[in-house]
């Protein structure tokens, strides 16, 4: 103990050293310091949800299950804030919303996350932590890295990933429960947003996804989230992102994903790093545009691992965290004063955010270490000589001891005694309507992002033309037999390598279904069945297109019905070809393992196809059995060339004739029969139906599985009571 309070009157000295008259400005710029006369007492609930002592007012409608709440704009605590020379930022032009959110409270009490192997000491990421957000207030949960920001934000949303254990309770409006479906909107910190979309055909295709009704209802909902979020001038423009287009600075887009969660009209908003990737001033934008949002009563929690002195003066309320333990819970005035109490008080010029991870971040240790090689030279490092460690453990001590952290329990209390309305799980959209929302917008990313599509379509008709160019004028002799096989081999073969090329385009849309499958806004079958409708035409247009060229370039049968069933045979095998490449994203999803199993499959399966030795003649350990039997190019290649030779004769002098069905069967093994031809076509079809059943398998256990979690969250909260 004598060393921690030698270290700490260490720093406490130089920071009154940093603060010290000779260079300190006039009281009243400080817009962190509590009013004169308050320095002993602990933080205020002026906002707390006991109606007759609050800011909030609040009616329950009879025989409704909701709170309408209207809350002033700015919180007591932001008064406070704004009080000295530091003001928050004027919220701009327009600000006022006419439609007011009913919000919700939320308190997490001995909230404790275990991850196993998660940190090195301990499987605890967060400890016993307790706190609330009321409505129309911002509740920011700040930390170094590695603190446990984000868990304790995906505890709160019953978000854990699946590999985490939650104990502890939580309760929305007083009841112990989990947020239903369609009361709160959860915004990680990487979104993924649709490029080729514009602002507000994003948001409108949202909107289709997640609410019932009609379609008039829904576009006045997506004007309303994009007046909420300030996207009026950017409303008509594209996203943006990919594909060389030019698309929306960082701040608007993550601006787009926040409104995104907003056409559902949450009463509660999770949002992780709002700021993430954000400069100063789209910082300092969204944040006041937050501040409008909660000032319409909605609930906001956040996490944030930084912020400058004017984001800091918006914030309600903060939970600091350090190593997974609570350093303090309240207002964000009596965060600072909590610190000044603990002997560490933030100097003049320093922002507080930067303050308060100067002292709680474990890597300073690195940088006090490195500075005494040269402090010598440069100077007293006397702002970075504290030890953290001393630093959190009086933290710590000094506010479980506190008024303040007995003032948080006592709010805790009077939120979870009385139980206030259940929040009710809203409506879905039928399924039906969901797949045509998707197919609709597939079609219409198809049609914009000419690098993943139709550069595509440009590349198959050039390996077309190659392939055609190179086996042109074969004619129709019997030793023409082999060197045709050869084309038909080798237009399957390289087709199906180039489709490779859609693996990025693919991935996109893994991605994109699994942010909206969290969210419940999607499904593994709706996404097939979405993505399946709208694909079949780009294939049909592919395969048709590249079959034609290389078709009457080689010089096959001309006759349509031989044709059309050429086309039909190609455009089946990009279907399973298709399918291969989305259960194997599905499996990896990493585009780089993607690219590399998809082209060992692809090789694998060139080889067994009964080409290069004929299938007959094959090993039959591995090669025959069960390879040649799995390869898709097999069954293609099959087709075609029954397509193309049974029925037809050859001449062998002038008096003998040969079939093709003799004359290929020294080149390829195919069948005799007249109808193999439509079996192998069956064969192609079964192949696309059960690698998308393999794709909703593994689509549905990664579901099934995140579902399991927090149904085992739900059975951790019970228990504890």
């Amino acid at each position: 103990m004598e060393e921690i309070q030698s270290q700490s009157d260490n720093y406490r000295s130089s920071s009154s050293s940093a603060s010290s008259p000779a260079c300190r400005v006039p009281s009243s710029n400080f817009f962190y310091l509590r009013k004169p006369g308050t320095l002993g007492q602990p933080i205020s609930f002026e906002d707390s949800p006991e109606w007759e002592d609050t800011d909030v007012v609040v009616r329950v409608e009879e025989g409704g299950d909701t709170i309408n709440a209207a809350t002033t704009p700015v919180s007591p605590s932001l008064s406070k804030l704004n009080s000295g020379s530091l003001p928050s930022p004027p919220l701009p032009e327009g600000a006022a919303v006419a439609r007011k959110i009913t919000g919700a409270s939320v308190v997490w009490k001995d909230l404790t996350v275990t991850i196993k192997g998660k940190r090195k000491y301990s499987d605890k990421v967060v400890k016993s932590s307790n706190g609330y957000a009321l409505p129309g207030t911002m509740t920011v949960i700040m930390g170094p890295a590695k603190s446990g920001k984000s868990t304790l934000l995906r505890a709160i949303a019953g978000r854990l990933c699946p590999s985490a254990k939650m104990y502890g309770e939580v309760f929305v409006n007083g009841v112990k429960t989990r947020v239903p479906y369609g009361s709160y909107g959860f915004l990680d910190r990487e979104t993924n947003l649709i490029g080729s979309l514009t602002v507000r055909e994003y948001l409108y295709f949202s909107a289709l996804l997640q609410l019932p009704g009609f379609f008039c209802q829904k576009k006045s909902v997506v004007e309303e989230a994009i007046h909420a979020m300030s996207l009026g001038d950017y409303a008509n423009k594209l996203i943006g992102g990919h594909c060389c287009m030019k698309g929306l600075p960082s701040g608007e887009r993550r601006r787009v994903s926040i409104a995104r969660e907003l056409v559902m009209r949450p009463r509660i908003l999770f949002i992780d790093e709002p700021l993430y990737y954000l400069d100063s001033v789209s910082a300092l934008l969204m944040m006041v545009t937050l501040k409008k949002l909660a000032s319409t009563g909605c609930t906001l929690i956040f996490t944030i691992y930084q912020s400058s002195t004017e984001v800091f003066g918006l914030f309600d309320r903060i939970c600091l965290l350090s190593n997974g333990n609570t350093l303090f819970f309240g207002e964000t005035l009596a965060c600072l004063q909590h610190f000044s109490n603990a002997g560490f008080p933030c100097p003049i010029m320093q922002s507080p955010s930067d303050h308060f991870l100067r002292a709680i971040n474990t890597d300073f240790d690195r940088i006090i270490v490195m500075c005494k090689n040269w402090q010598d030279d440069n100077g007293d490092f006397s702002s970075v000589n504290m030890d953290t460690a001393v630093a959190i453990h009086t933290l710590e001590a000094t506010y479980k001891s506190s008024a303040d952290a007995t003032a948080i329990e006592t709010m805790i209390l009077r939120l979870t005694e009385k139980e206030g309305p259940v929040l009710k799980s809203k409506g879905k959209v039928s399924n039906a309507t969901r797949i045509a929302v998707l197919t609709w917008r597939s079609l219409l990313i198809m049609s914009r992002e000419w690098k993943y599509y139709w550069l595509r379509l440009i590349l198959y008709m050039l390996l077309a033309l190659c392939i055609g160019t190179v086996f042109s004028g074969l004619g129709h002799s019997l030793s023409s037999v082999v060197t045709r096989v050869a084309a038909i081999f080798v237009f399957v073969s390289f087709t199906s390598l180039l489709s490779i090329a859609g693996v990025p385009a693919l991935m996109k849309e893994i991605k994109i279904y699994a942010s909206e499958e969290s969210n419940q806004h999607s499904g593994a079958l709706i996404f097939l069945f979405g993505q399946l409708l709208s694909s079949i035409p780009f294939l049909f247009l592919i395969s048709i297109s590249s079959s034609l060229v290389f078709y009457f370039l080689v010089g096959l049968q001309d006759e349509f019905s031989l044709l059309m069933y050429f086309v039909l045979n190609f455009f089946m095998c990009l279907l399973v070809n298709e399918g291969l490449m989305l259960a194997v994203i599905s499996l990896w999803q990493n585009i780089f393992w993607s690219v590399l199993t998809l082209v060992t499959i692809q090789v694998v399966m060139m080889l067994a196809a009964g080409y290069f030795r004929i299938r007959n003649e094959l090993p039959s350990t591995v090669w025959t059995y069960p390879l040649s039997y799995i390869a898709f190019h097999t069954y293609s290649i099959l087709g075609l060339l029954e397509n193309e030779y049974l029925g037809t004769s050859f001449s062998v002098g002038q008096v003998r004739t040969m079939s093709g069905f003799q004359a290929l069967h020294g080149a390829y093994d195919i069948s005799p029969s007249s109808n193999s031809k439509w079996e192998n076509l069956l064969v192609l079809f079964l192949m696309a139906v059960g690698y998308r059943i393999l794709v909703f398998v593994l689509l549905h256990f990664r579901a099934r599985k995140n579902l399991s979690l927090q149904r085992l969250c739900q059975c951790n909260r019970n228990s504890t009571t």
